[in-house]
């Protein structure tokens, strides 16, 4: 089972999710169920996301539903710290990168001081600012459920948040500190990106890079679905979901 594109054959197609599969926190729109329903029939597919696996189940798995190719998604919450596959009647967890407590208590220190510093730490939000999602803890601007445009508006070159970045990286040189997604940074254990996900799905499933097409909205270098194409991963650059749609759907048109 493949798909094609560019003359070669992809055993696996790989997809961020925010801004890539669906807006920001939202569920999958009806086309892009539809589309991801018809890929998994003819390939295995990966969703590997900053969203803890909750968030996973209310944008993508409340919206596929019950469907009988369902083995042949994999899912890779908060960065590919963890790896979650359906094992027959539930999902279960196949690896976990968790955060010590030490490091969860400096992480969220750091992030608050220099956002505080900084003058980005925002007094009316949606929801809370930082989150503990066990293998990674996040840094969102306008709170967990800020709506989709307020997100946008608030930092639309990304200076804001490179700044906290560049912030708190310089004081946790232990841990991985990366721009997340519009409004969020994203800390986790030393070395664990994309990147990092992509090679132990590789490993699990027995695939290499040539057998991998991934779609991501921020390919550009400090974006994190950089890292991916940084394996040297085939990668195809996206704006929303609506051009993920449009990109897929010619190439699953041409397989």
């Amino acid at each position: 089972m493949t798909v094609s594109y560019e003359g070669n054959d992809y055993r696996l197609v790989m997809f961020d999710l925010d801004d890539t599969l669906a807006p920001s926190k939202s569920p999958l729109d009806d086309q892009m169920v539809d589309l991801l329903h018809r890929m998994l029939d003819v390939s295995l597919g990966c969703i590997i996301s900053g969203g803890n696996f909750t968030q996973f189940e209310k944008q993508v798995l409340a919206r596929l539903g019950t469907f009988d190719s369902v083995g042949n998604l994999h899912l890779m919450p908060t960065c590919g710290t963890q790896y979650v596959r359906w094992a027959g009647s539930e999902w279960e967890t196949v690896y976990a990168e968790y955060l010590t407590d030490d490091e969860k208590k400096r992480t969220v220190d750091v992030l608050e001081t220099g956002a505080k510093a900084l003058g980005i730490w925002e007094s009316e939000t949606w929801g809370e600012i930082l989150e503990d999602r066990g293998s990674q803890i996040t840094f969102s601007a306008l709170g967990q459920k800020a709506p989709v445009d307020a997100k946008a508006a608030w930092d639309p070159d990304g200076a804001k948040k490179e700044s906290l970045r560049a912030y708190a990286a310089e004081r946790l040189p232990d841990l991985e500190v990366r721009s997340g997604g519009s409004t969020s940074v994203d800390v986790t254990k030393k070395g664990i990106d994309k990147a990092y996900g992509a090679l132990k799905l590789m490993d699990i499933l027995g695939l290499t890079t040539s057998d991998i097409l991934f779609f991501g909205d921020r390919l550009d270098e400090g974006g994190n679905d950089y890292p991916v194409k940084a394996l040297g991963i085939t990668s195809i650059a996206v704006h929303g979901w609506p051009d993920t749609h449009a990109k897929l759907s010619a190439i699953l048109d041409q397989s």
